[in-house]
């Protein structure tokens, strides 16, 4: 099944945010003038074996002042699951400086900022930027999703390669930056267990000219009283 992506969720994933009005240094890894457009291919797989596909569509709209941002524009990006996102981009990466989904009235600031891509960007670089679960969720209690509980995670991020070769609905991208993203969250897993660390893992491919072509996530639920599951995007169209 296709279908549109509903809510905020793959689109907060995607963390595919923008930067300063100047050409910036990560500007070939991704992308933050006005007039792209990424669509993406969204699987969804849970722990009772199910899979749902959807789409998601992301295009950036161009600078912007905001206000609490020291008077400097930001890059904004909008997802058709009704979510914007301002980023900048300088000599330390690309970060993410606030978010507004259409249910809010004023965007929400990032503090601190949340980087998306870390520079130098080579082997090896690490940083650490907040996330939630986005797949794990309780089988008997309400709500169910994880995520109303825990909404702020750290995930520790870390450049593992910088040539790779990727392979798209939207065709074959190289050369590439893969970052690796690992954290967990800490749940009552059941009474035999008790509370126990669950696993969230993320894995993103960035690639010159184009941004954004893959990412996998997968958090794993080896629990009784909760079930889990993975997600994959992958590009489609882009321009």
């Amino acid at each position: 099944m296709t279908r549109r992506l509903p809510g905020p969720c793959a689109a907060a994933l995607l963390l595919s945010l923008a930067g300063c009005q100047r050409q910036a240094p990560s500007e070939a890894l991704f992308p933050l003038e006005a007039g792209h457009r990424w669509t993406y291919r969204v699987t969804t797989r849970t722990g009772d074996d199910t899979s749902e596909r959807e789409s998601l569509t992301l295009r950036t709209l161009g600078p912007e002042s905001m206000t609490g941002l020291d008077g400097q524009n930001a890059w904004r990006r909008r997802s058709d699951s009704g979510v914007d996102y301002w980023l900048r981009a300088d000599e330390t990466g690309v970060y993410r400086v606030a978010t507004k989904s259409d249910l809010e009235a004023e965007p929400k600031l990032d503090k601190p900022q949340r980087f998306v891509l870390k520079a130098p960007y080579t082997v090896g670089t690490q940083w650490q930027a907040a996330t939630t679960s986005y797949l794990l969720m309780r089988r008997n209690e309400f709500p169910r999703e994880i995520r109303h509980s825990h909404p702020s995670i750290p995930m520790n991020y870390q450049i593992e390669a910088v040539d790779e070769t990727v392979e798209t609905p939207a065709g074959r991208f190289e050369p590439c930056l893969k970052v690796r993203g690992t954290g967990s969250v800490r749940v009552y897993a059941d009474p035999a267990s008790g509370w126990k660390d669950m696993p969230l893992l993320t894995i993103e491919w960035y690639c010159k000219g184009v941004g954004l072509v893959k990412l996998e996530r997968d958090e794993p639920a080896q629990s009784a009283f909760l079930t889990g599951g993975s997600r994959t995007l992958e590009l489609e169209s882009w321009q």
